[in-house]
C-alpha cells in the first residue's frame, strides 16, 4: 500500500502537530506492508520542484536540480531569465493560476526528492526535533514528494471562489500512485481519484463551536479550517481523530462523517521514560534554554541560588509545557503559582516552555515582573533530552488548556515520572483517566487547592499513586500500541468497510 504522509507541519516546530507529523512517518516507515513517502511543502514559501517523474537527467544537472530546491526552503536560488521570468508570473499571479487550474480541473504536480545525497538535510530540517539518532538509519534514503506551491496560498486561492460562488474552489494535487495521503491539517485542495485523503483530526478550536476568539488572524484561520475541512468532507474523506473528545467535537459538525471517522491517539515519544538525571542539569537547561527576548528581559542565570560548593541548589518548580496562546490558560497558570507561593512556598519557581503563538502580551506582562527577579523562566527550543529532564524534576507539570486535542505535556510528563495537574475538561479525562488531578480551569482558588494537594509536606503517597497508574496509562501512547491501530485503519479505508 503506497501511502503519501503530510510533512509540511514538520517544518514548524518541535511539539504538537510537527511531532505527529515525525512520529507518524516513522512509525508507519517501519511497516513492510506500507510503501510510505513524505510530502514536502513549505507553509509561506514558494519552492522550486526537485526532480521531475520520469525524468532521466546527467549526474551534474539531477544534483543542481535537487540542490536548488533544498536551497528554496530558505531563499531564492540563482536562475537564468527563463525561470526568472517564470518565477515572477508566478508570484503576481499565483492565486489567479491557482483558480484557474481548479477550474479547469488541472492537476498540481509533484516532483519527487531524492534523499541519498541529501540525508543530513531531511533528518535535522524534518526529523531532528522529535527523534533520536537511532532512527536515522530507518530514515535514510526516505523518498519524498515536493509540492511547490505554498500551503497558505492554496487556502487563499480557494477562499477566493467564495467571492463568486457559495463554495471555495480548491485544486487538485497529481497524487497519482499513492493509494492514501495522509494529511495533518485540514487540506485546501484534493487529491487523484485513486488516491484515498486521511484528514488526521487534531481539534477543532477555529471553527465557530469552540474558540475562534483564541486565534491569530481569526477570520482567515476560521474560514481556512472550516471551509477545507468541508470540503474534504464532502470528496469523502476518511478521518482519523486524536482523541474520542476531538471526534465528537468533529461529529456535531460534520454527522455525515460518522462512518469515515475513527479515534487513533497521537504517539507519544520513545525519548521520554523515567530515568533518575542528575537534579543540577536543570539549573543548566533553564541558563542555556533561556528565550530572549525585549518583550520579557531574561533574568540573569546567576539569580537561580547556588550552593558553597558552585553547584546548583535544587531548582523547585511548577512547569508548562505548551505554546504561549489564550486558549492554553497560561494567566491562570501564574495565577495558581502566585497563590502557593505567597501561602505556602516561598521557593517555587515557575518555568514555561514553549513558543509564543498570538495575543500573547498579557501573558507576558505577568510573567516579566517576575522574571525580573529571577523566579519566572521561560524556555523555547528545548530538545526532547532536556525537556525529559525538566520533566522529571518538576514538582507538578501543569496542564491548564481550555480546549485541547490531545495535550501531549501530561502523557510526556506521565511518562518521565512526574505528577500532573490537568484541567478539567473532556480531552484530558479521556487521555490521563486517574492519573492526574484535576481542577476548574475557570477557578483559581479551585486550581489553587488541588495543585496543594500534590506540593504539601504530606503530598508523598498520593504522588507516588499517581506516578503508578500513570506508568500503566502512558503504555496507551506508545509507537507500538499505536501503529497496529493505523494498520487496522488503513484495512478499513482500503476495503472501504465503515466504521461502526
Amino acid at each position: 500500500m503506497k501511502i503519501l504522509v503530510d510533512l509540511k507541519p514538520a517544518l514548524d516546530g518541535y511539539a504538537g502537530i510537527p511531532q505527529e507529523s515525525r512520529l507518524l512517518l516513522k512509525g508507519l516507515n517501519q511497516i513492510d506492508a506500507f510503501d510510505v513517502e513524505g510530502l514536502i511543502q513549505h507553509g509561506e514559501r514558494r519552492l522550486r520542484p526537485a526532480l521531475l517523474v520520469n525524468t532521466v537527467l546527467s549526474p551534474d544537472k539531477r544534483i543542481d536540480r535537487l540542490s536548488k530546491f533544498v536551497v528554496s526552503l530558505y531563499e531564492k536560488p540563482y536562475d537564468n531569465l527563463y525561470q526568472a521570468a517564470m518565477g515572477r508570473i508566478q508570484t503576481s499571479f499565483a492565486r489567479q493560476i491557482l483558480r484557474l487550474r481548479a477550474n479547469l480541473g488541472l492537476s498540481l504536480p509533484l516532483s519527487r526528492f531524492e534523499s541519498d545525497l541529501f540525508e543530513d538535510f531531511i533528518w535535522r530540517t524534518f526529523f531532528s526535533k522529535t527523534l533520536n539518532a537511532a532512527a536515522k538509519p530507518a530514515l535514510q534514503g526516505s523518498r519524498h514528494r515536493v509540492l511547490t506551491v505554498p500551503r497558505i496560498q492554496m487556502h487563499e486561492a480557494g477562499l477566493d471562489g467564495l467571492t463568486y460562488s457559495s463554495s471555495p474552489s480548491y485544486a487538485r494535487i497529481d497524487t497519482t500512485g499513492f493509494d492514501c495521503f495522509v494529511t495533518q491539517t485540514p487540506f485546501p485542495g484534493d487529491v487523484s481519484s485513486a488516491t484515498q485523503m486521511v484528514g488526521r483530526y487534531h481539534d477543532a478550536v477555529p471553527v465557530p463551536m469552540p474558540m475562534p476568539h483564541t486565534i491569530s488572524d481569526k477570520a482567515f484561520h476560521q474560514a481556512s479550517h472550516f471551509h477545507a475541512i468541508k470540503d474534504n468532507v464532502r470528496s469523502e474523506a476518511w478521518f482519523s481523530c486524536i482523541s474520542h473528545a476531538t471526534r465528537a467535537d468533529f461529529l456535531q459538525l460534520f454527522p455525515q462523517a460518522a462512518l469515515r471517522s475513527a479515534v487513533i491517539h497521537n504517539i507519544v515519544s520513545d525519548e521520554y521514560f523515567v530515568e533518575d538525571t542528575p537534579a543540577h542539569l536543570v539549573h543548566q537547561i533553564i541558563r542555556n534554554r533561556m528565550a530572549v527576548s525585549d518583550i520579557v528581559k531574561a533574568p540573569k542565570a546567576g539569580m537561580i541560588s547556588t550552593d558553597i560548593a558552585g553547584e546548583a541548589a535544587p531548582v523547585v518548580y511548577l512547569l508548562i509545557v505548551s505554546t504561549i496562546e489564550p486558549r492554553n490558560n497560561h494567566q491562570m497558570f501564574v495565577q495558581i503559582w502566585e497563590s502557593l507561593k505567597y501561602q505556602s512556598h516561598p521557593s517555587l519557581k515557575l518555568v514555561a516552555v514553549g513558543n509564543v503563538g498570538w495575543d500573547y502580551s498579557t501573558v507576558f506582562d505577568s510573567f516579566r515582573p517576575w522574571a525580573a527577579r529571577g523566579e519566572v523562566f521561560w524556555l523555547n527550543n528545548v530538545p526532547s533530552a532536556e525537556l525529559h529532564t525538566l520533566y522529571h524534576h518538576a514538582a507538578v507539570t501543569v496542564c491548564p488548556g481550555l480546549a485541547e486535542g490531545f495535550d501531549y505535556s501530561g502523557v510526556e510528563a506521565i511518562k518521565c515520572g512526574c505528577v500532573v495537574a490537568a484541567s478539567e475538561i473532556p480531552v484530558h479525562r479521556k487521555i490521563y483517566g486517574d492519573a492526574a488531578v484535576y481542577f476548574d480551569p475557570y477557578d483559581a482558588a479551585n486550581a489553587t487547592a488541588q495543585l496543594a494537594k500534590l506540593v504539601n509536606p504530606d503530598a508523598a503517597p498520593l504522588r507516588e499513586d499517581l506516578k503508578s497508574r500513570g506508568q500503566s496509562i502512558s503504555q496507551r501512547y506508545t509507537e507500538a500500541a499505536i501503529i497496529p491501530q493505523w494498520i487496522d485503519f488503513f484495512g478499513h479505508v482500503r476495503g472501504n468497510v465503515y466504521f461502526k
